[in-house]
């Protein structure tokens, strides 16, 4: 699976679900291997946004996914019209 730029608590839901389902991992074998219930994992599953941070790291760490943190790129400011960027070389 691709990397994911997650920036709302609710797109972790189906990116949870969806990593899940990529280590062919049933909601029971991942509530298992949390020491909680599929029901249980079910509702975190649904809810994840109301999952604590060590729990959250360890569901990842079971579905063989890494969490990284990064400050997002700046965006270049746009070019007037008729002006060139000043990393456009000459046109001679």
């Amino acid at each position: 699976m691709a990397q994911f730029t997650v920036r709302t608590a609710e797109q972790l839901p189906s990116l949870l679900q969806a990593f899940r389902k990529e280590a062919c991992l049933t909601q029971g074998e991942v509530a298992l291997r949390l020491g909680i219930s599929q029901q249980t994992y079910s509702a975190m599953e649904r809810n994840a946004d109301k999952v604590g941070a060590a729990r959250l790291l360890k569901l990842l760490n079971i579905l063989g996914v890494e969490l990284a943190l990064g400050k997002p790129s700046p965006t270049p400011a746009p070019v007037p019209p008729g002006q060139r960027a000043a990393t456009d070389k000459p046109a001679w």
